[in-house]
């Protein structure tokens, strides 16, 4: 018979905040903004007044651990579901200030009218109008003269029953004796267990992340610097998309601003480039993995509880350890000097915009690799090349589109054990065939979808070979794409429909160039045998029409930049189908191509 994993208890409000204020329940201080707007923390205060549930929270009790001298250090409890009721319970009883979407500290005050026994957001009406009590903090206050306080409301509000505010304000601070469901569970538990109980327990199915018990246990720890190791993972990656937020730190957090950490992020304050705007789940990903060479996540929050994987227990000297490691990737993560030379990489593979990367995972490994070769001391010249045919094959492959936590650890258990030249040698030999060439990436192309990652390949390819855009004497692919040019079609669509075909046909990924729009607007819906007789007479000596072309082998060598057969020179719609088929074999050339030059 299975042991019950967890035990369900009712504690009383005041019992729950009282461990919260001590740090029996660690809520950590940079957790997830709080995102409850302030009318939220109104409804749950009045739920409470009217005695109506508020559901349950969960707590995850952390191992006990075995300290240097034998001792026995007792675990806190984690909340891992139930933060935003408790945080706001913190910000409307006890006036505690909570962290909003802007990473800024601000107050929520709920106000409480006695008369009508109605609760509201504070504003500046409520605070000229001497019926309401305009933080109702002050009212759970230890310090607080009940009486005094009731004489004075009474003497602002005359015509009142002072038995009647009296007994209101009681109903009021009997909140504090209200009962809140916790399911504390076992501290034996692994992630996936707990993940399993949160899902099936909380009623919108909210999956939690292992980047979320990680970074819970990293803010929880008081020992080795876990809250600002937190607040360095947090502030990092909301500088990379809010580099103005440099200042909102320095002025409101200067505790943080001294530390090793924010010197090393400050470089972020004028930069503005979009390749990689890490999440936190990516930076705790990418670090984790480059420095201890695991790619499960259950894996660090064991080893930051100081598991020893061998004798099972938990030990302090892990967890110290296990810390500064983690510490340690996480500064080379966010040094000016890697993440710069990193996004160089991914650029001169041909990947200039933040929208031709769909694959954050494929990006993440990328970066993992970057950090793993230079850490082993491999030439400069041999990581650009390894990183940038790393990244390509995994898009090409969609190596980390299913299961990319399994992926990333046996990929990183590889490297180190056999070294990359070696693993990529096998990887490209089991993985890029003659197969995958001439059908799978053929079978690939075949799609409507311009956000196809193959079709983003093939753009890369022809921006890292600086080609012309179709019918372009001197913009290139590249020019169209940074500048937010469109992609447009070689068969005009409105001529395909007017011939019968349906979106799925003329919405082909073989059927779309980088065009610049003056020139599709030219073509029009004409046929490509109509508007290529006019730039055959264009290149021979009409005037120009359609860009600057002038020459019939300028336009034979633009069509081959763009894998446009010649054929189409006398193409109808009738022809369409067959020309799809000859651009694909085009196209998956060209990324073969590209792929072995990188």
């Amino acid at each position: 018979m299975q042991t019950q994993k967890y035990s369900v208890n009712q504690y009383l409000i005041e019992t729950v905040l009282a461990w919260v204020k001590s740090g029996e329940i660690a809520i950590p201080e940079i957790q997830r903004p709080f995102v409850w707007d302030a009318s939220k923390v109104r409804d749950l205060m009045d739920s409470l007044y009217q005695g109506y549930p508020i559901g349950y929270i969960i707590t995850w009790k952390n191992p006990n651990i075995r300290l240097k001298d034998g001792t026995i250090s007792e675990g806190k409890k984690i909340l891992i579901d139930g933060q935003q009721r408790v945080t706001a319970l913190t910000a409307a009883i006890l006036g505690e200030y909570v962290i909003n979407n802007k990473y800024k500290k601000v107050r929520i005050k709920i106000s409480f009218h006695p008369i009508e026994q109605r609760f509201e957001v504070f504003n500046t009406a409520i605070e000229k109008d001497n019926k309401w009590i305009p933080d109702i903090s002050q009212i759970f206050s230890q310090d607080i003269n009940i009486i005094k306080f009731i004489n004075q409301y009474c003497r602002n509000n005359p015509d009142v029953d002072p038995e009647l505010i009296y007994e209101r304000i009681e109903s009021l601070r009997k909140i504090m004796h209200k009962q809140i469901g916790l399911i504390e569970l076992s501290s034996d538990l692994d992630i996936e267990t707990v993940t399993e109980i949160f899902i099936r327990i909380n009623s919108k199915g909210v999956v939690l992340s292992q980047a979320d018990f990680a970074m819970s246990k990293i803010a929880a720890n008081e020992s080795y610097g876990g809250s600002t190791l937190r607040k360095c993972i947090d502030y990092f990656c909301h500088l990379t998309v809010s580099p103005e937020f440099y200042y909102h730190i320095t002025d409101y957090d200067k505790d943080f601003a001294e530390t090793e950490y924010f010197k090393k992020m400050s470089w972020l304050k004028n930069e503005h480039d979009d390749i990689y705007d890490p999440y936190y789940t990516d930076l705790l990903r990418v670090a984790f993995t480059y420095k201890f060479s695991r790619g499960k996540l259950a894996d660090l929050v064991s080893l930051l509880s100081g598991r020893n994987f061998e004798t099972r227990t938990y030990e302090e000297d892990i967890a110290r350890e296990s810390f500064e490691k983690l510490s340690k990737g996480i500064i080379d993560f966010i040094n000016e000097n890697n993440f710069k030379k990193f996004i160089m990489i991914i650029k001169s593979a041909g990947f200039i915009t933040s929208h031709m990367i769909r694959s954050k995972n494929a990006l993440n490994f990328a970066y993992i690799l970057y950090l793993t070769l230079r850490s082993n001391g491999y030439n400069p010249a041999e990581i650009e090349s390894y990183v940038r045919k790393w990244f390509v094959l995994s898009i090409l492959t969609g190596r980390y589109s299913g299961s990319p936590e399994s992926m990333f650890d046996y990929d990183i258990r590889n490297i180190a054990s056999r070294g990359f030249n070696e693993y990529l040698k096998s990887i490209e030999s089991a993985e890029l065939s003659e197969a995958f060439w001439n059908v799978a990436l053929i079978q690939e192309l075949d799609t409507s979808s311009s956000a196809s990652p193959i079709f983003n390949v093939f753009l890369a390819a022809q921006v890292k070979n600086n080609e012309k855009g179709f019918l372009s004497k001197d913009i290139t692919v590249s020019e169209l794409i940074f500048n937010l040019g469109d992609i447009h079609h070689i068969f005009p669509k409105d001529y395909l429909r007017k011939n019968g075909m349906k979106r799925s046909q003329y919405n082909q990924i073989a059927n779309y160039v980088y065009m610049q729009s003056e020139i599709n607007i030219k073509i029009g819906n004409k046929a490509p045998k109509e508007y290529f007789a006019d730039l055959i007479q264009q290149c021979s000596g009409g005037g120009l029409k359609y860009g600057g072309i002038n020459s019939l082998e300028e336009l034979k060598e633009n069509l081959g930049m763009n894998c446009i057969p010649e054929s189409i020179f006398t193409m109808t719609f009738e022809n369409y189908e067959e020309f799809l088929e000859q651009r694909r074999l085009l196209m998956a050339k060209k990324i073969r191509d590209y792929y072995y030059t990188l």
